[in-house]
């Protein structure tokens, strides 16, 4: 049976009961139901701001279907904007067209909202379908005084390496602002060999259908979409969304033609996919990096460390290969670079650069080995780059910079020292890197190969080879870290607990056990 059942007479009336029709919702005259819910992606929000956020969702009754079970037409849909969970205060609504050429997905910005609440919506479409209802919390005012913040910080979920139950209870935190997502939300391979209880569809991302399928089926969990309805998410990407280890104009096959026909189709599906303004929609002059203000208890920075680098030395690792690390490389670029100084000197509380990869040294060798290890995809592969943000911080005298960061599938808290090449010498930031999600599967307190690592990195106080997530709860003297694990991912249903809790004093960084 077909995923939509064509009926105008049918469909226009089901819309006027919703209030739902208007003059532009489609330039073909033509209207539908469905006979499956074309909701099952759910709903998202993010990107807030004082007075708003975006709210998101995308039509596909076949989600694995090339076209989602849509038709090549524009669908107009309803949304509701409520002060209740129970929509007795409804304080905006409007319709918004589902296009074919975005996945038939629509971002909505709402605006003219009141700073730091929580409001509920939910969409409708043709037919009577009804989303389920999202939550999601305005910023404060700019400038505000503000005296406590939760902010939560997850990445990593590759959907054939576990079920997604640490979403399942990042769902249940209590008045999360946001969600900051690090990155690598897909995974970009075709079908492995690891677990055979979820598989990936299809084959490697390479084509726009491609990466629609698979975000269409990742979107479809069930936990993730809890995780998406009860908190705004502040998303960016890392590299498994495009491809492994990608650095701007660089992919791992070595055509740069075909490599940037498969970015652009990875960025657009990004874009169609995720809670975002339409100032990221892809184009030449896209700027992924962006910033949000809490009142004046944080400033986040959210980086983009792909679009910009230079390309990785020794990447893949090869025996005998020894980086050459010219000062001149970049991580940011010089843009970027100059944006987040510039940024660092708003007179925040809390300055939180939530990024993607490992910032503070850390050395990787396995047990046994003599000589130090380092990644070159991380900041630990662009030292000149990272040596200028540690002399900026230092340069500000600022007590207050954690970083945020993910990549690594373990839990990692430490401080950046002023000399990373000295892993000793006094803490300039602290860092906060979330595990997994579900990338790694279930792991262990630590890697069997890996025990001594705490005893080559004395400026890391936890290191943790376990999935889960962290939640960072802010005041104006602490900045409050909670370690979530879970005991594994290879079946539904793992148990939560909190490995560890962390303080960070505002005047004084590098963090401590609470």
């Amino acid at each position: 049976m077909s995923a939509f059942i064509l009926d105008r007479r049918a469909a226009v009336g089901a819309m006027l009961s919703f209030g739902l029709l208007s003059g532009c919702a489609s330039a073909t005259g033509r209207r539908h139901f469905f006979s499956r819910d074309p909701f099952g992606l759910g709903v998202a929000a993010g990107d807030p701001a004082p007075d708003g956020f975006v709210i998101w969702t995308r039509l596909a009754p076949d989600p694995m279907a090339d076209d989602g079970g849509m038709p090549a037409f524009a669908i107009p849909l309803g949304w509701e904007l409520a002060a209740d969970p129970q929509f007795r205060t409804i304080v905006q609504s409007g319709t918004a067209e589902a296009l074919p050429d975005n996945a038939h997905a629509v971002h909505v910005e709402l605006a003219g909202l009141r700073p730091h609440r929580p409001y509920w919506y939910r969409f409708h479409a043709p037919g009577g379908a009804v989303s389920e209802i999202g939550c999601a919390r305005t910023l404060p005012p700019p400038g505000a005084q503000v005296e406590r913040i939760r902010i939560a910080s997850v990445g990593c979920q590759d959907y054939e390496s576990g079920f997604y139950t640490a979403f399942a209870h990042l769902a249940r935190e209590e008045a999360i602002d946001a969600v900051f997502h690090y990155g690598d939300y897909i995974y970009e391979f075709g079908r492995r060999a690891k677990n055979p209880l979820r598989r990936h569809v299809g084959p490697e991302t390479m084509t726009l259908a491609d990466y629609r399928r698979r975000y269409a089926q990742y979107k479809a969990d069930p936990d993730l979409r809890a995780a998406h309805a009860a908190a705004a998410f502040i998303p960016s990407f890392d590299d498994h969304e495009v491809d492994d280890n990608w650095a701007a104009r660089h992919g791992k096959d070595g055509d740069p033609l075909r490599f940037a026909a498969r970015k652009a189709a990875a960025l657009k599906a990004w874009y169609e996919h995720m809670p975002v303004r339409a100032a990221l929609r892809p184009g030449t002059a896209t700027r992924y990096f962006r910033r949000f203000d809490f009142g004046d208890l944080v400033r986040m920075h959210v980086l983009d460390t792909r679009s910009h680098r230079s390309d990785q030395l020794c990447e893949p690792r090869r025996d005998g290969c020894r980086p050459a690390y010219d000062p001149a490389r970049t991580m940011l670029g010089d843009g970027q670079e100059r944006w987040l100084g510039n940024g660092l000197s708003g007179g925040s509380r809390w300055n939180f650069i939530a990024q993607q990869v490992q910032m503070m040294p850390f050395d990787v060798r396995r047990d046994g080995a003599q000589q130090a290890v380092r990644s070159t995809d991380n900041w630990n592969g662009y030292p000149h780059a990272r040596q200028r943000i540690i002399d900026l911080i230092a340069q500000r005298r600022l007590t207050n910079v954690v970083v945020g960061s993910g990549d690594m599938h373990q839990h990692v808290v430490g401080s950046i020292p002023r000399n990373p090449d000295d892993p000793e010498s006094p803490a300039i930031a602290s860092e906060f890197l979330a595990s997994s999600i579900s990338s790694g599967g279930s792991g262990s307190p630590r890697h069997s190969f890996q025990q001594d690592a705490l005893r080559h990195n004395p400026n890391v106080a936890l290191l943790a080879n376990q999935r889960g997530y962290q939640v960072y709860d802010v005041s104006r003297a602490h900045w409050n870290a909670s370690i979530a694990v879970i005991d594994q991912v290879d079946h539904p249903g793992g148990r939560k607990t909190d490995l560890a809790r962390f303080v960070v004093e505002h005047e004084r960084p590098g963090p401590l056990r609470a």
